[in-house]
């Protein structure tokens, strides 16, 4: 079986909502085939990203992403074709044909370097339970953190001597892909290659779909620095990752909120109190990907940063991009001064989960940098507090919710709430709840195109039966949706089968998004299309042949009147000759 041809067996033995499904939250539309959500590709505030079950397709209103669930996996993890097909068929649980040499070099070569990650994380796994891991083994147990957890994140550490760059080689690993997978690099002086990570601590950074892309590196001495991360390779994008998002995200599905920490071992803290909904960029200040890569599964988040001037700032700057995304914010302040994974230790797991329950929101954390930062005692430096709060009061969604937000802001910083008030209406305008885009094609379709469409795409072996009629139609020259009828049926007439993905890509974008909002909207055309489809497809060419003669007839009295104002007796009456046998065949 080759490649494509396991790419259609594939792709008919997975369901695209239940895959879409894993990576964002989707509502059903009624008793529809359709799903709507929030699209995982660009920011937006109302949902524009369909999905429908039925013809196995997505698309983006508001981006104009589209495809089928290859497309999506691509876009969503960043993969090659051949990677994505890889990913789905383990999904699936269907064993994947070997690829011929020259397919897709480009995601051939990710799917290597995906491979070297694999291998790379079962070196260092192995390593740690050697003599060269005692000081790790160690490390991990002062910790608190035993042989189950550890083994649960897979962790591991990479020996001082480079023995992983030494494994490559041994297995025939090209030089070009050693450097290009940013686990090993070329020396400076004389030929060869060392390990980037030696004696470190070592913590797998995984996508979303539970692959190793990358590593975080935690030195066990003096070394610089304390944390040595993975370099953006072709795999791996630190702006878009969040680390333990694939462990994560059924919990917050679970819950309704994600709790977002600083570091690798804070994560693995939280994760051992119980709230396996715990995340953290890696090694990067919190950006607007990785966010509505949180919002795609929770509502809800709890910022809980280490408790120190960079943590305290750090979360200041994260509210401002949690905001951006309309995300509901609250902040955990752990008492002590201690990091997440140390009050766990230090406190137990039901005090964590206490702090996290009265995590107050943003805005009071916010109230109280502001009365550290501004001098509180004068009127000016209160409405200087204010002002410092103004920007994240604005960003709440609800009108209502912003004035009482101003009221306890006025109370908590002691200014005159009627002076807070002007202030906040000169800079903020009424903002209305946002609402879900409905999808209506740029040019709209007459109602007996839409049903024609909508039996030719669900019922093409009816359609294969009436071929003649339709493609020596003269009725269907000057319809609107010419170009999406004559592809799809091209399509039909030489495979008797219509495949959606095919037909999209032969159309122009124009008549391609017309296509795919047909199937997002109108869903009791497509049920009544299922009642008797060939009645319905010879009632539908009946009615366009006679709408197609009533307005060649219309046309016919126009020339008639131009000949007689002419004086043209003579082709005045040839026309209405026409006009009369074209009558006789309406009748």
């Amino acid at each position: 079986m080759s490649s494509f041809e396991f790419k259609d067996t594939l792709k008919n033995s997975v369901d695209i909502v239940r895959v879409i499904g894993e990576y964002m939250r989707l509502q059903k539309l009624g008793g529809s085939a359709r799903y709507r959500g929030l699209c995982p590709f660009h920011g937006e505030k109302t949902p524009s990203f369909y999905v429908h079950a039925d013809r196995q397709f997505f698309k983006c209103f508001g981006c104009s992403k589209g495809g089928d669930v290859f497309t999506f996996l691509m876009e969503i993890e960043g993969l090659g074709f051949y990677e994505a097909m890889k990913l789905l068929a383990e999904k699936a649980g269907i064993p994947m044909p070997a690829p011929k040499p020259d397919f897709d070099p480009a995601s051939r070569k990710k799917a290597s370097l995906q491979d070297l990650h694999e291998i790379a994380a079962k070196h260092f796994r192995e390593v740690l339970y050697t003599e060269a891991g005692e000081a790790a083994r160690a490390y991990l147990k002062k910790r608190g953190l035993g042989q189950k957890l550890a083994e649960e994140f897979g962790l591991g550490f990479s020996d001082p001597q480079g023995g992983l760059t030494r494994l490559f080689q041994r297995q025939g690993v090209e030089e070009a892909l050693l450097e290009e997978s940013g686990l090993c690099l070329k020396r400076n002086e004389g030929p060869g290659y060392f390990d980037r990570f030696r004696d470190r601590l070592m913590f797998p950074i995984w996508n979303e779909s539970g692959k190793v892309i990358g590593f975080g590196g935690r030195t066990l001495g003096d070394d610089q620095p304390k944390y040595l991360n993975s370099p953006e390779t072709p795999i791996y994008k630190k702006s878009h990752v969040l680390y333990n998002l694939h462990h994560a995200r059924e919990g917050a599905r679970k819950s309704g909120r994600m709790v977002l920490v600083e570091g690798y071992m804070d994560v693995i803290g939280v994760h051992a109190a119980g709230v396996k909904e715990v995340v953290a960029s890696c090694g990067t200040a919190l950006t607007s990907q990785q966010v509505r890569s949180i919002k795609r599964h929770a509502d809800r988040v709890v910022v809980n940063f280490d408790p120190d001037k960079a943590g305290a700032n750090a979360t200041e700057r994260s509210i401002q991009i949690l905001l951006e995304e309309s995300l509901q914010i609250r902040v955990c302040s752990l008492p002590g001064g201690l990091d997440p994974d140390e009050y766990v230790k230090a406190n137990g797991a039901e005090a964590y989960w206490s702090e996290l329950e009265k995590s107050p929101g943003y805005f009071h954390w916010l109230a109280e940098r502001a009365r550290g930062r501004f001098e509180m005692k004068s009127a000016e430096g209160r409405m200087e507090a204010f002002r410092f709060l103004l920007p994240a009061i604005q960003k709440l969604p609800d009108k209502l919710e912003r004035l009482s937000v101003v009221n306890d802001m006025a109370s908590y910083l002691r200014v005159e709430p009627g002076e807070m008030l002007d202030q906040f209406r000169k800079s903020a305008g009424d903002r209305s709840t946002p609402k879900a885009i409905e999808v209506k094609p740029e040019r709209q379709l007459p109602d007996l195109e839409r049903v024609l469409i909508r039996l030719v795409l669900h019922h093409p072996a009816v359609v294969a039966g009436y071929m003649d009629t339709l493609l020596g139609l003269e009725a269907l020259e000057g319809v609107a949706s010419k170009k999406i009828l004559d592809s799809a049926l091209q399509l039909i007439d030489a495979d008797g089968r219509l495949d959606f993905s095919a037909l999209q890509g032969q159309l122009p974008e124009a008549d391609a998004n017309l296509l795919a909002a047909l199937f997002s909207s109108d869903t009791e055309d497509v049920e009544r299309t299922h009642e008797d489809p060939a009645a319905q497809l010879r009632a539908c060419l009946d009615q366009l042949e006679a709408d197609h003669l009533e307005k060649r007839r219309k046309a016919l009295r126009m020339e008639v009147r131009d000949a007689e104002l002419r004086g043209d007796l003579a082709e005045a009456m040839r026309l209405m000759e026409l006009e009369r046998s074209l009558e006789r065949k309406t009748r």
